[in-house]
């Protein structure tokens, strides 16, 4: 999974907007605020929170 750097200076959280942490080993942008993690699907992010999965506890 490769991303453009100037987009992830520009993606934010939808629900909290705070900027995700890349998972390359996963393929998603993990959100450390709301603990949401984002699939990346085909190079393209999907940064809609009813496509999330909740992460941790």
């Amino acid at each position: 999974m490769t991303l453009s750097p100037l987009l992830l200076t520009i993606l934010v959280c939808p629900t909290c907007r705070v900027r995700p942490a890349v998972d390359e080993d996963a393929g998603e942008l993990l959100c450390s605020a709301c603990g949401l993690a984002y699939p990346v699907r085909d190079g393209v992010p999907v940064m809609v929170a009813a496509e999330a999965r909740r992460v941790g506890p």
